[in-house]
């Protein structure tokens, strides 16, 4: 009959193998007992830090989707899909199924010369939490991009870890949410729905106000969002922004618009074509839109810090960036 012996004081098994970090399966035949060379043996358990680190794939869904929920994060499978499609991911396998660590990486500029990198989703598994996993995991991505700049939005939590790695906190944004209120007075900036014959327009402003080349993800908005609203002065687009579905409520992002009442303008155009709430990452430094959707209905629940790598500041031009498309994507 065999029996699995866990390592205990001394750390060896009876045949004198190292159990310091193994689980010892040993037999009983033929009267003597010892560990079996064959078909049993003394099994070491993986070391978290041996574990390769992979690219994830769309066939990684699912387990996305369950090691966010593992951490009590919502499962957001339609945004996995998006950002492991636009960008890259990374992960750990864990030996007993699942994830032990996952982020995705989203590169902008020409393609293979990024200019930018936004890491984001960089999440462990609780049950392998503070054991320097999500550490080795950041080293290796920041490795693998080599001298390209970086940034991500981080969380109080994170931001240590971040900072120890040498990232700098350039910013803030203010997340909010709430059911918004379309009534009181409204901006006379003219706003539509997009068209296919948009794109390339704003593919153009895109680049000029985020400072990089976004064309695989911008081109994705129209599948991805529920709705993609432009706003124009005189037929020339000035200002773009989306609405895409997330669990109960719809992200607001990207927002990208010429002033604040153009920015106001497009978020009460989104928002007349929807029951759910509304969520979105503003840039603390638009105050008057910060107060704004506040006084239609949204609350702040939370700051991230915007955090740089090899760069002192992000590029483009903030004063007409008003949100992200998502914080995960910068």
């Amino acid at each position: 009959m065999f029996h699995v012996k866990r390592s205990q004081l001394p750390m060896t098994c009876e045949n004198g193998h190292d159990m310091t970090k193994s689980t010892c399966v040993c037999g009983e035949t033929g009267g003597r007992r010892g560990c079996r060379s064959d078909s049993l043996a003394c099994v070491p358990t993986p070391s978290l830090a041996h574990l390769p680190i992979r690219r994830l794939t769309l066939r990684d869904l699912t387990a996305c989707a369950d090691l966010s929920e593992d951490r009590r994060w919502p499962r957001e499978e339609h945004k996995w899909g998006f950002l492991l499609s636009a960008g890259k991911g990374y992960g750990i396998d864990d030996p007993d199924g699942g994830l032990v660590a996952a982020c995705v990486v989203t590169e902008y500029g020409t393609w293979g010369r990024p200019e930018l990198g936004a890491i984001g989703m960089v999440l462990v598994a609780e049950r392998h939490a503070r054991q320097g996993v999500g550490r080795r995991l950041m080293r290796h991505v920041v490795a693998a991009m080599g001298t390209t700049p970086l940034t991500l939005h981080a969380t109080p939590n994170g931001r240590p870890l971040y900072e120890e790695l040498g990232f700098k906190v350039t910013g803030r944004a203010e997340m909010l949410i709430g059911h918004f209120t379309t009534a009181g007075p409204q901006s006379g900036v003219a706003t539509r729905a997009a068209t296919a014959e948009d794109l390339s327009s704003i593919l153009r402003l895109d680049e000029e106000v985020f400072g990089a080349d976004r064309t695989p993800l911008i081109a994705r908005l129209p599948a991805f969002a529920d709705r993609l609203h432009v706003a124009e002065d005189g037929g020339r687009l000035v200002g773009y922004a989306a609405a895409w579905p997330n669990m109960d409520t719809h992200v607001v992002g990207p927002l990208i618009a010429r002033d604040t009442e153009t920015a106001k303008a497009l978020i009460t155009s989104l928002a007349a074509h929807t029951d759910r709430p509304l969520r979105t990452d503003i840039d603390v430094r638009h105050e008057e839109l910060l107060t704004w959707v506040k006084e239609r209905g949204l609350a702040s629940v939370a700051f991230n810090s915007v955090m740089t790598y090899g760069i002192t500041d992000l590029p483009g031009d903030w004063t007409r960036r008003f949100a992200p498309l998502t914080v995960a994507a910068g």
